[in-house]
This record gives structure tokens, sequence and C-alpha cells, in this order.
């Protein structure tokens, strides 16, 4: 299967000029090494952007961690207490299927309508779903069709919002060294995970199933709050005609 995925991508992608190879001596790769660290430190707003690239899932980072143990665990400590075959069901085809979903419908909306205009309701879409799972920590339904369904939105969302924050990290990285300084905004990203993720275990402990979930719907306020500091070319992420394509891929 990848090896026919190899074979289209190597007859099908562009190939832009400016994506050749060049002859560097070690001095010069260490140069340029230390000079693609200045110069992704050195962009405007970057303290904005990585505001932006940490908080941006910051509720999404404590709620997956806690979201499988949550509809494993069992009703007399606030779970859900569902088997481990009904739990791969609820996340390993809905919420798959939801996210896929999601993500795809995000990518054709903002081929249409571009970043900008989508980054508010996707900022919205990625946080305001957490309710699903604060509605199954207060009312814990035994209806496996409530329980499917409340993960899809969740997921779905997630998909959907997820989607935008791609977008940025690209839009970010524009210019010299972009493929260098989107692996740095990755890095970031993955930072954005991995900082709150450590404490959700422990706060859920905490504080218990409940309370932990009303924690992550709060933690959509520093989301939202660094969206309006966020500045995006608004026709960044829309669909180019034809001939604009063709000429990007010549220069």
């Amino acid at each position: 299967f990848f090896l026919l995925i190899f074979i289209y991508h190597r007859f099908v992608l562009p190939r832009p000029a400016s994506d050749a190879p060049k002859e560097h001596s070690p001095k010069d790769i260490l140069t340029e090494f230390g000079r693609t660290f200045s110069t992704f430190f050195r962009k405007k707003h970057i303290g904005t952007a990585i505001a932006f690239m940490l908080l941006y899932r910051l509720g999404e980072a404590m709620l997956v961690k806690l979201s499988s143990p949550f509809l494993l665990d069992g009703r007399d400590i606030g779970g859900l207490g569902l088997t481990t075959g009904q739990v791969g069901f609820v996340y390993g085809t809905v919420g798959v299927l939801s996210l896929t979903i999601g993500g795809i419908i995000g990518g054709i909306a903002i081929n249409r309508k571009g970043l900008k205009y989508w980054l508010w309701p996707m900022a919205l879409c990625i946080t305001l779903p957490h309710l699903a799972f604060l509605y199954l920590s207060w009312f814990m339904p035994e209806n496996m069709v409530l329980i499917n369904l409340a993960v899809a939105v969740e997921q779905f969302g997630y998909g959907f919002g997820f989607t935008a924050y791609m977008m940025y990290l690209i839009y970010f990285s524009e210019g010299e060294h972009k493929t260098a300084h989107y692996a740095i905004c990755t890095g970031f990203m993955a930072l954005g995970m991995m900082l709150p993720g450590m404490i959700a275990g422990w706060l859920q402990e905490l504080v218990g199933y409940n309370h932990f979930f009303i924690f992550v719907m709060l933690c959509a306020i520093p989301t939202l709050l660094v969206i309006p500091f966020i500045n995006v070319d608004r026709d960044f992420g829309k669909a180019k005609k034809k001939s604009q394509q063709k000429n990007c891929y010549t220069e």
C-alpha cells in the first residue's frame, strides 16, 4: 500500500524550483542551524504565536488524558463503568470517524473562506464540545447511544477546530527556513499537550471527575483570550486559482 502511495507521490506531487538539494560544508550546516533558531525567535509576534501554540489545545490536553479512564472507571468513583470492548468501540470507531469527518470538513471550510474567517468558530469548536464530558460526568447515563453521541460531538469538534491550529502553524512558518520553522512549531505543539497532561491525573484524583471536567471547561478561557491577538492574512488558506498555483510551483 505504502509503495503505491510512494509511486503516486513520486509522479504527481509538484516540484518547486526552490526545493532542490544544496551542497554545504559542516561549518555552513552548523551556522545555518543556529540561524534557523535565531530567525524563528525573531519573527514578528513570536510571543503571541507561542502563546497560541501552547494554549489553543489546553482543555483538550487535559481531557485526552482522562477521557478513557473516565469511561472505564466504576460508577462508584465517578466513572461510567464501561467494558474495554465498549470503550474501544466508542473511541476507536465512533470517535475516530467523528474526528476524521471534523478534520475533513474543517479543511474544506478553510479552503473556501480562509483561516481568518474560521479562526473564532474553530476555537469555539475545539473548546465548547468539552461540555459533552461534563454532561456525562454529571448525569452518568447508561444509554450507549448517548455516550457515543457525546464522544462523537467532542471528537468532531476537536477535528474541526484542530484544522485552524495546523493551518496557523503553516502560516507562521512561512518565509525563510519554513520547513525547519514548522518543525519548531510542532515542538511547541507537543509541549502544549505534554505540560497540561502531566498534572491531569493528579488533578482528577484531587477533585474527582465532575469537577475535573469543570476545570477543563475553564481551560477554554486562556484559549479564547489569545485568539484576538492572532493576526492572519485575510486570504491565507483559501484555494488558489490554477494559474496562481502554476506560477507558485515554477517560481
